[in-house]
């Protein structure tokens, strides 16, 4: 089969209407992630609830609840089919806009979406790990993997270098949000609720995204690698400042708001 062929079967598959409502699908499970994560952030502020304020504390929380499980295996999908679009768009670019840009832009495209796939995918492990009863707490996790390259100047390096990126790409979710360029990934033109919606989700997603990555730079520095712990660490930070509980209710409530925002995403997002 020619390289032209193959190209244009993925390219079916992709704008298959049901691979399509899968893909969909998979920004309704981030919205739904966001709003519980928010709404731990904001109980721990208010002093009444434990836990993990991150993506894990969010799954432990569906999977208890009565036909959790079934929910998250259809998460999982969803979250697979999300990663799997993502890989195809990493190959051909937007269907939608196919060479609408210059070269440069073009692959800046595609490195963002494949680094989209990845996370995704990353998303989808968790929740399989969830759905089959051995999740685990991802801020765990991240202090375990930062403890064992702090071991090594080159793994605290690396480490560095990845609190850096981290950071990086906080600052692109406030940038994203302050100037509207996500209005570009939507398809028409959008409500005044949908751009509210877009500019402050993504500008307190992005500042607790940034927020995470200066925790895993200066644990790495100080090599304390238990404040390392990503999102959970960044939050339970923010709330031990002062005023934090006031701070943390209102990362929460932005965290929220970028869930509501990913509900709009699910019907407008250019395929």
């Amino acid at each position: 089969m020619s390289d032209h062929a193959s190209s244009s079967t993925v390219a079916q598959v992709a704008q298959n209407s049901v691979f399509e409502r899968f893909a969909r699908a998979g920004y309704v499970v981030s919205g739904l992630l966001h709003l519980a994560i928010g709404y731990l952030a904001i109980r721990i502020a208010l002093g009444s609830g434990g836990g993990s304020a991150d993506q894990s504390g969010a799954l432990a929380a569906v999977a208890a609840k009565p036909g959790g499980i079934a929910a998250l295996w259809v998460a999982m999908v969803a979250l697979v089919v999300m990663g799997l679009w993502r890989l195809v768009e990493t190959a051909l670019g937007r269907s939608t806009e196919p060479k609408s840009q210059g070269a440069p832009s073009e692959v800046l495209d595609r490195v963002k979406a494949f680094a989209l796939a990845v996370v995704y995918f990353a998303f989808a492990y968790s929740t399989f790990g969830f759905a089959r009863g051995a999740g685990k707490s991802t801020g765990a996790q991240n202090a375990g993997t930062s403890a064992r390259l702090m071991q090594t100047g080159a793994g605290t390096i690396a480490l560095v270098a990845a609190g850096m990126i981290i950071v990086a790409v906080g600052g692109y979710h406030v940038y994203k949000g302050a100037s509207r360029t996500f209005l570009d990934d939507l398809k028409g033109t959008s409500s005044d609720l949908v751009r509210r919606l877009g500019t402050v989700g993504y500008i307190a997603k992005g500042l607790v995204i940034a927020a995470a990555g200066v925790l895993v730079v200066v644990a790495a520095l100080r090599s304390e690698p238990n404040t390392a712990t990503g999102l959970d660490g960044a939050l339970k930070t923010l709330g031990a400042q002062p005023y934090g509980a006031a701070l943390l209710t209102a990362a929460g409530l932005g965290i929220i708001t970028y869930g509501l925002y990913s509900f709009a995403m699910a019907r407008y997002t250019k395929m």
